[in-house]
């Protein structure tokens, strides 16, 4: 299950990601998104974990929880172009 984290430090890193979804189960990738033209990380990234109820755990404990001073957004990632905008 791929999982959005959003409200993210712009001091965190894709190790900071799994280590924090780690706790949870077997983190399969993680990735921040960055500016192409800056590098710099856009405050939101995407986890993939490979057990669903784990996923499902993860995005329940960690929703509006506190990591590195930011209240995170966790939810269950949507394809891309699904955005629910009219």
């Amino acid at each position: 299950m791929t999982i959005y984290v959003g409200n993210l430090s712009y001091d965190a890193d894709e190790h900071d990601l799994k280590e924090l979804f780690s706790q949870f189960g077997e983190v399969t990738s993680a990735k921040l998104i960055t500016d192409a033209a800056s590098g710099r990380s856009k405050g939101f990234g995407f986890i993939e974990m490979a057990d669903e109820s784990q996923s499902k755990r993860a995005i329940s404990d960690l929703h509006e929880s506190r990591f590195m001073n930011r209240n995170i957004i966790v939810n269950e990632a949507r394809p891309k172009g699904n955005s629910g905008r009219k």
